[in-house]
């Protein structure tokens, strides 16, 4: 039997003015997207920066749209079809999207995290923890969405609203009490979480990045997008070691909670140090303030502290047992977030997602502090994004690393040895060596076979993703099963 509400349900907590028809009719499902039309659905015309939904409500009528929802009132509407006039599209289709799944955000401990970097691991940090303390917890990523029912491959950090609301209401049905998201920058601008009143926000850091192209126009921007969680959650928990902290904090509405290394936080590291012992490399620390606790986890990178501490955190302040928090970042392990591959005894060789200059030159900044023989730092950037990126990475690569192998990434609509020239730009403004090997697979083996006793090899930029994107189309291609198969080749 297929599920059906009144118009007038869904409208109920969205300003509207009916334009044309009734909002007493009923409806089957909602839809941005003409072709998800299968007849009786709310087509809501989202006018994009570069299609503008209102162009295809002669689509969506013939797909069989029972009301259409706009933002403009000179919009012929083809008779027998509901028309509603919304102010803002974006945040119209939300609403209608929570109201169609029953607003399941209501029937979950919702935890938002935000920032430019560790939002994946720390958000892998607080899933294990929730689950390990007896409160099943859904994920929303980067990398995958966990319903408790499915588990799906991430497109973006943050799905579009509609997706979003979805993937709760499979939460809620699977008998999940919570969910941990990553919250994008992109996600709050283009309100993907507008409705949701998170219980936790958390900020994790900020530098520049998603700036020009589509993306963000200005830093300003960026910040401002982000800082927007922080007006929709009841309690905030901040990274206060992070220089654009007190701006993040200015003008927020929840509670505000802190953590990092600095005296005054409410939560802070004290006695830090790095695990380095054969086959095993991570961090440790004591947490004092609200809590007093020993951490440990194996997830090399002094970075990794921060992530922690902010889901143990987040974890005291939700009343978890130490037991459950200490057992999950014992365990956690996350894909693509210097993760080691194991292929050899001599060396040692980390996949992570780094593809920025911030979360690069943090990576082989934190890495350097084990010291290797030799670091080895190979990666490309990718194609149709802010010509700063690329600067930056080449840049803190030929400063950190020993020896830069720049390679290919997703090179989309552009030509990748224009993309490397880019990055070699960076890289000249360092001494350090460097090779460049444009196919990504001949680099990893190029990486490999040049290995030496006691050297740290990071493969960086793509991590998690098991694709590359060439002109608009997705290539199958997994870092993790090129390093095994070249090391196979070699003998490893």
């Amino acid at each position: 039997m297929v599920m059906t509400k009144t118009l007038r349900e869904l409208l109920a907590e969205i300003p509207h003015t009916i334009l044309q028809g009734s909002e007493d009719i009923e409806v089957s499902g909602v839809a941005f997207d003409t072709r998800k039309i299968r007849g009786g659905e709310v087509f809501v015309c989202i006018a994009g920066t570069k299609v503008d939904g209102h162009t295809y409500i002669p689509q969506a009528a013939e797909n069989g749209a029972a009301a259409v929802v706009v933002t403009r009132s000179d919009i012929a509407v083809p008779e027998g079809i509901t028309a509603v006039k919304v102010e803002d599209d974006r945040k119209a289709l939300a609403l209608l999207g929570a109201a169609w799944f029953g607003h399941p955000s209501r029937s979950l401990t919702t935890i938002g995290i935000t920032g430019t970097k560790g939002k994946t691991t720390t958000s892998y940090m607080i899933y294990h923890m929730l689950n390990d303390a007896g409160i099943p917890c859904g994920l929303i990523g980067t990398v995958e969405i966990l319903t408790g029912k499915e588990r799906i491959s991430a497109t973006h950090s943050t799905p579009e609203s509609l997706l979003v609301q979805q993937y709760m209401a499979e939460m809620v049905e699977a008998g999940l009490k919570a969910v941990v998201m990553e919250v994008s920058s992109q996600g709050l601008k283009m309100d993907r979480v507008y409705g949701i009143d998170y219980d936790f926000g958390m900020f994790t850091n900020l530098e520049p990045d998603h700036i020009g192209g589509d993306e963000h126009p200005t830093f300003e921007d960026y910040r401002d997008c982000k800082k927007k969680l922080f007006s929709m959650c009841k309690k905030g928990i901040f990274n206060a070691d992070d220089q654009h902290f007190p701006e993040m904090k200015d003008g927020c509405t929840c509670e505000v909670v802190t953590f990092g290394a600095s005296e005054g936080c409410d939560y802070r590291m004290a006695d830090t140090r790095l695990l380095n012992e054969p086959g095993r490399k991570g961090v440790a620390y004591r947490v004092v303030g609200r809590a007093d606790l020993a951490v440990e986890t194996e997830i090399p990178g002094r970075f990794t502290m921060y992530n922690s501490l902010a889901a143990v955190a987040l974890g005291c302040e939700m009343g978890l047992p130490q037991e459950a928090m200490l057992k999950a970042l014992r365990e956690v392990r996350v894909r693509g977030r210097v993760e080691s591959v194991p292929v050899s005894d001599r060396f040692i060789v980390l996949l992570d997602y780094a593809h920025n200059g911030m979360s690069l030159r943090s990576l082989l900044t934190t890495l350097r502090e084990y010291q290797p023989k030799r670091l080895v730092c190979m990666f490309g950037c990718g194609g149709n994004r802010a010509k700063d990126r690329r600067y930056d990475m080449g840049e803190w690569s030929s400063r950190l690393a020993d020896l830069t192998v720049v390679t290919s990434d997703n090179p989309r609509f552009e030509e990748p040895d224009d993309i490397i020239a880019d990055i070699l730009v960076g890289v000249k403004r360092a001494n350090g060596a460097y090779v460049t090997v444009p196919d990504r697979r001949e680099a990893i083996a190029y990486v490999l076979s040049h290995a030496e006793d006691g050297d740290c090899v990071v493969i960086a930029g793509k991590g998690h993703e098991d694709y590359q994107e060439i002109r608009g189309v997705k290539y199958p291609m997994d870092d993790r099963q090129m390093i095994l198969e070249e090391a196979a080749k070699l003998g490893l």
